[in-house]
C-alpha cells in the first residue's frame, strides 16, 4: 500500500508539472500534502511533517548554494572563467582542443550551476569553433559532459551535496571518489561520444547555433581579465579546501571532528562546506573584485544577482526535502529496506535505478536525486554500503535520458540549432552516457573501498 502511494504521488507529480505547467516547488508541496495524508500521518501533524523536511533540508544547504552561486557569478562577471578557457585552450592547440574545452568546462563546472555554466560557455565555444574550423557540436559535447558531470557528481552542486546530506556522507569522501569517477566518464561522454553522434546525426555537426537565445552577451578583453593562476585559484578555491581536510583525515584514519587538538579543530573547521564556500567567497570578492578596482557596490550586485538566481531552485530543494521527509514518516523508506532486505539488487544499482525512473518522469534530476535517496537511505544503513558512493550512483541516475521535460534538453536544442530527432542523439544520448559510465564507476569502486 505504501508503495502504492509513492508511486500515484509521483504520477499526479508528473500531471501536475508536465500537463498543468504547475511550478515545481508547488507541485511538490501539493503531493507531498497528499502523499502524507494517504500514508496515514495525522491531519494536525502533516503540516509539521513537510515544514521539518523543508527546514531540514535547506538549514544545511542554504549557505553553500548562496556562497557558491555568489562566487560563481563573481568569477564568471570578472572574466575568470574567460580567461580559464581561452588560456587552457590556447595551450593545448588545434589537435586537442576538445580537450581543452573539456578541462576547461570541468573547471568552470565545479564553480558555477550548470544553466550558468551553458550560458557562459557557449558564445566563447563558438567563437573558437569559428576560429580553428571545426563544429560547434564538435566542441559544445565535451562542454556539456563536464558541465552535466560536476552538476550530477561533485559538492557543492545542489543534488550531490544534498544527497549527501541524506545519507550522511562525508562530502570531501564525494569529492574524492566523485573526481576519480569523473574524469573517465568526462572523457568517454565527451570526445568518445563525439565521435560516435558524428556517424549516427552526421548532419547535427553542419548547423551554425544561435547565439540570439542567449541574449544580450558580455563582451571581454583577455588582457583586461583577471590572471589565469588567479582565476583557477578562485574557482577551485573551495575544492581545496576541503580536499586538504579529507586527504588529512585519510592520512591520520579518524575524523578530524572529533579531534580536540586545536589544529584539527581549525582544519575540519576550514573544511566544512559552508566555511570552505564562505572563505572562498571572501577570496573572490578580493581577487575578482578589490584587487581589480571594481567598486564593491558593483561587486555586490553580481551578488544579488545570483542569489535571485537561485531563489526558486533552493525553494524546489527545499520541496524535495519534504516529499524526502513525507516519505520517512510515513514509513516508505522502511517499507522499501524491507522489500530489498533479501535482494541480491546492491543499494548502488537500487539507488541509481529509482532516480533514474524519477528522472524520465519528472525530468528535474535535483528532485528525482532527492526523492530516490530518502527511499533508498534505510536500506544503505542496514546493508553498511559506503555513503559517498551511494550518492555518486543516485546522482548519475538523476542525469539519464534528460528529454522533452527537462530545460536542459531546451536549452541544448535552441543553442546549437538542433531538430528534436538531433537534440536526442545528441543531448539525450549523452546524458545516459553520463549516466550508465557513472553507475559503473561507483560499482566498481565499491570493489575496493
Amino acid at each position: 500500500m505504501n508503495m502504492l502511494m509513492v508511486l500515484l504521488g509521483i504520477l499526479v507529480l508528473l500531471v501536475l508539472i508536465v500537463k498543468f505547467k504547475l511550478n515545481t516547488f508547488v507541485s511538490l508541496i501539493i503531493v507531498s500534502l497528499g502523499v502524507g495524508l494517504g500514508l496515514g500521518i495525522p491531519f494536525n501533524e502533516i503540516v509539521s511533517v513537510v515544514e521539518k523536511g523543508i527546514g531540514g533540508q535547506l538549514g544545511h544547504l542554504a549557505l553553500v548554494f548562496g556562497f557558491g552561486a555568489i562566487l560563481g557569478r563573481l568569477v564568471a562577471d570578472a572574466g575568470g572563467a574567460y580567461r580559464i578557457s581561452h588560456t587552457l585552450i590556447d595551450r593545448f592547440g588545434k589537435a586537442k582542443i576538445q580537450f581543452a574545452v573539456l578541462i576547461a568546462s570541468f573547471i568552470i563546472g565545479i564553480a558555477l550551476f550548470f544553466e550558468v555554466g551553458l550560458v557562459l560557455l557557449i558564445p566563447i565555444i563558438f567563437a573558437i569553433a569559428n576560429e580553428v574550423g571545426v563544429s560547434i557540436l564538435y566542441l559544445g559535447i565535451p562542454m556539456s559532459a563536464a558541465l552535466s558531470i560536476t552538476h550530477g557528481f561533485l559538492p557543492p552542486h545542489p543534488a550531490p551535496t544534498a544527497i549527501a546530506n541524506i545519507y550522511g556522507a562525508n562530502i570531501g569522501m564525494v569529492l574524492l571518489y566523485g573526481f576519480i569517477i569523473a574524469v573517465p566518464t568526462a572523457i568517454i561522454a565527451g570526445p568518445l561520444y563525439t565521435k560516435v553522434a558524428q556517424k549516427i546525426v552526421p548532419d547535427a555537426f553542419k548547423h551554425k547555433g544561435n547565439l540570439t537565445a542567449l541574449g544580450e552577451q558580455k563582451t571581454f578583453k583577455l588582457d583586461e581579465t583577471p590572471s589565469f593562476g588567479i582565476s583557477l585559484l578562485t574557482s577551485l578555491f573551495p575544492v581545496i579546501l576541503m580536499a586538504i581536510t579529507t586527504i588529512y583525515e585519510l592520512i591520520k584514519g579518524y575524523n578530524l571532528s572529533d579531534s580536540k587538538h586545536w589544529f584539527e579543530q581549525v582544519l575540519s573547521f576550514i573544511g566544512n562546506p559552508s566555511i570552505a564556500m564562505l572563505l572562498s567567497l571572501l577570496l573572490a570578492i578580493y581577487t575578482m573584485g578589490i584587487q581589480r578596482n571594481i567598486p564593491m557596490k558593483t561587486v555586490m550586485k553580481s551578488a544579488e544577482e545570483a542569489i535571485k538566481q537561485i531563489a526558486m531552485m533552493l525553494l524546489i530543494i527545499g520541496g524535495g526535502g519534504a516529499f524526502k521527509e513525507v516519505l520517512i514518516a510515513g514509513g516508505v523508506g522502511d517499507s522499501v529496506a524491507q522489500l530489498f532486505m533479501n535482494s541480491n539488487l546492491s543499494p548502488i544499482v537500487l539507488g541509481w535505478l529509482i532516480a533514474a525512473v524519477l528522472r524520465i518522469c519528472l525530468g528535474s534530476a535535483t528532485v528525482a536525486a532527492l526523492t530516490a535517496a530518502g527511499l533508498v537511505a534505510p536500506l544503505m544503513a542496514a546493508t553498511g554500503t559506503n555513503p559517498a558512493l551511494m550518492v555518486i550512483a543516485t546522482g548519475a541516475g538523476s542525469l539519464i535520458a534528460s528529454h522533452v521535460n527537462d530545460a536542459g534538453f531546451w536549452m541544448f536544442k535552441e543553442y546549437f540549432n538542433l531538430s528534436i530527432k538531433e537534440t536526442v542523439a545528441t543531448w539525450t544520448a549523452l546524458e545516459s552516457v553520463i549516466s550508465v559510465v557513472g553507475l559503473a564507476g561507483a560499482m566498481l569502486l565499491n570493489l575496493f573501498v
